[in-house]
């Protein structure tokens, strides 16, 4: 698996804790930022980094801002992406089982680096279920495609 990550100047800590977290995995990722110029905007890490899942040449996707909402609004507007906000563990087991999400949002400033470690590990872990849910998909993925 091929993870992009990156966050805002308001996701940077968890950022770097999920990072050292993939790097304790042995997940492959590519950290897109941002660093230390103070204020940016979320949808230019967003956006580059649901382009880069959507076009395949990443796996999945992780997006920290301070709520997450910036973030998980930016990308789902890229076609073919299925981004969840989430900030509880069982939240995170479902979008990948129910909805094969391929990005996952989170906000520093509303959960914790422990939390978000757990969340990111379950999420990334957790494979799509398929069945019925297959189906619920491609509903999406047809409306996108009119």
């Amino acid at each position: 698996m091929k993870v992009a990550i990156a966050s805002d100047h308001g996701g940077i800590l968890i950022r770097k804790e999920i990072t050292k977290m993939m790097d304790e995995l042995d997940i492959e990722h590519v950290d897109f930022g941002c660093g230390d110029e103070g204020s940016v905007d979320y949808p230019d890490f967003a956006i580059p980094v649901a382009e880069r899942v959507a076009n395949g040449e990443f796996d999945r996707g992780i997006l920290i801002c301070g709520t997450g909402i910036g973030m998980s609004i930016s990308a789902n507007k890229v076609k073919g992406v299925r981004c969840a906000l989430v900030h509880d563990v069982f939240s995170a087991k479902m979008t990948r089982l129910h909805n094969d999400t391929n990005v996952l949002a989170m906000g520093e400033r509303v959960i914790g680096a422990g939390l978000a470690r757990e969340i990111a590990k379950v999420w990334l872990e957790t494979e799509f279920e398929g069945g019925r849910h297959t189906r619920r998909i491609q509903k999406i993925a047809d409306y996108e495609n009119r």
